[in-house]
């Protein structure tokens, strides 16, 4: 299978160290590192590169798209994204082109939009996210309440800041903001900037007071 892969203009680095299932696709100058393991009916496009230590399985890959360290599952990656390292995309997600999911990220059930980003340390559930909005590092979506799943919705063009966490159900309008730290149980509305977090109070002498 490596052997026709490599005939076809495909690239392994160490095909002792690589795996493709029968029914898997590479295009053309595509790229497959090592620790590679390729399942089921998983297709990817040309100009591709796949690992190193990345598994994938019945994963639909469009062209130019970079995979490291990760795991994906029955998802769809769209063209020109950037995936990894260390990201997990379960099964019903798309990643739409242009998009980053980056390290430490888990994607379940959900749909990252055109030129969004998720960049770290998120974990994004039963979701949708429009285009060019920035998820900031350590933002949760609450999915679920103990015994129903809810789902999330994020426009166009949003920021979250690091440190969110989103309470589904929540729709977070087109342009919003949401202010690092905040728990958002409420409707944001678009062009509006959310704060939903105590405010810091100083003890001056605090410390010395103490001793």
């Amino acid at each position: 299978i490596l052997e026709e892969l490599m005939l076809s203009g495909v690239s392994v680095v160490d095909p002792h160290n690589t795996y493709v299932d029968i029914t898997a696709k590479v295009g053309r100058d595509s790229t497959l590192m090592p620790g590679t393991i390729i399942e089921g009916s998983t297709v990817i496009g040309e100009h591709c590169q796949v690992g190193p230590y990345t598994h994938l399985k019945n994963v639909q890959i469009g062209n130019d798209v970079v995979v490291q360290h990760s795991v994906l599952i029955d998802c769809i990656v769209k063209d020109r994204v950037n995936i990894g390292p260390f990201a997990y995309i379960r099964p019903e997600s798309v990643i739409e082109q242009g998009a980053k999911v980056g390290d430490f990220v888990e994607i379940k059930k959900s749909i990252v939009g055109e030129n969004s980003k998720v960049p770290h340390l998120s974990y994004v559930g039963d979701t949708t996210i429009g285009k060019g909005s920035n998820i900031g590092a350590g933002t949760i979506t609450c999915n679920y309440d103990g015994k129903h799943k809810h789902h999330t919705e994020i426009g166009d063009g949003v920021f979250i800041g690091s440190n969110s966490n989103l309470v589904a159900p929540v729709t977070i309008g087109h342009g919003a903001y949401v202010a690092a730290g905040s728990t958002i149980t409420d409707q944001v509305p678009g062009d509006a900037l959310a704060i939903a977090r105590a405010r810091q109070v100083n003890k001056e002498n605090y410390v010395s007071k103490q001793k």
